[in-house]
């Protein structure tokens, strides 16, 4: 195993056999050891692959200022996410949460906390990834004694959903998490209802929002494949659903110039009856 890359005395890059780049870690791993020497494996306690071959360098710029050991707790952090999540994450996830992490806690010892206004949002429509985030709390304060506040927990979680998005602008996560909460709202204060969250039909439903939206940041376009006929029997069989529908769609065109297909107000029309069904015709 030979040395790719020297990040710091603790941290290398290297190549494992089925020709991947690895960051491997270990303490004094790399002291006075230069590239092309080889890795002394007995010195290893801890490594990780990746995919992408332009992260090493990212981590590289990153650990000339950042402490490896926040890197140590990223890797057991990723560890626990990639175990309970249902969808692989992103190699940047080491680099953002890396940097993340190392900040609040800097933050943290200089008694600056900053709330982070999705909270409530977070915790209550990406409960997997918000449980992760706890946990990670848990892991850092194991690691180096700083116990961070639910505000950190949901932006790990964002951290994470981006990485199922796009690797690296958490931006993304945040949109597409206003734009599901929006939906929702329209669809309470069109049927004038709260909607029943532990029920299976709201789950599928928060399933279908998140890919629609995260199909528009990533403007990825379906073709129609629901004819005419079908398209109107659904809007006199689901009027109520549909005028819901029409609103949605009013709400896109007008802040994201989204212009929605006939495939996707039936989509979501569907959803929207499934959804509320019950409850409305309980009132």
């Amino acid at each position: 195993m030979k040395i790719k890359k020297v990040l710091n005395n603790n941290v290398v890059v290297t190549m494992n056999e089925q020709g991947q780049e690895m960051v491997v870690m270990g303490k004094g791993l790399a002291f006075q050891k230069k590239v092309g020497e080889s890795v002394d494996i007995s010195r290893i306690e801890k490594n990780f692959v990746l995919q992408d071959t332009g992260i090493s360098e990212k981590l590289n710029q990153l650990l000339q200022s950042t402490s490896d050991k926040y890197l140590d707790i990223v890797s057991e952090i990723y560890d626990y996410a990639v175990s309970q999540l249902p969808y692989k994450l992103h190699d940047y996830l080491y680099v953002a949460l890396t940097d993340h992490i190392s900040f609040a806690i800097e933050r943290s010892k200089e008694g600056i906390q900053l709330k982070n206004t999705l909270l409530y949002e977070i915790r209550k429509y990406y409960k997997q990834e918000f449980q992760i985030g706890l946990k990670a709390l848990d892991m850092i304060e194991t690691h180096t004694g700083v116990r961070l506040d639910e505000d950190e927990a949901a932006s790990i979680a964002l951290h994470l959903i981006n990485s199922q998005l796009s690797g690296e602008n958490v931006e993304t996560a945040v949109q597409v998490t206003e734009i599901v909460n929006n939906i929702l709202n329209i669809v309470k204060y069109h049927y004038k209802t709260e909607l029943d969250e532990d029920s299976i039909n709201y789950e599928r439903f928060l399933t279908h929002l998140r890919f629609f939206s995260i199909r528009f940041i990533r403007n990825e376009h379906t073709e129609e494949t629901i004819d005419e006929f079908f398209y109107e029997q659904v809007k006199v069989k689901y009027e109520t659903a549909y005028a819901c529908t029409e609103k949605i769609a009013m709400y896109l065109q007008k802040n994201f110039d989204w212009q929605l297909t006939h495939d996707e107000k039936v989509y979501l029309t569907v959803h929207i009856h499934r959804v509320t069904y019950r409850q409305h015709k309980q009132k």
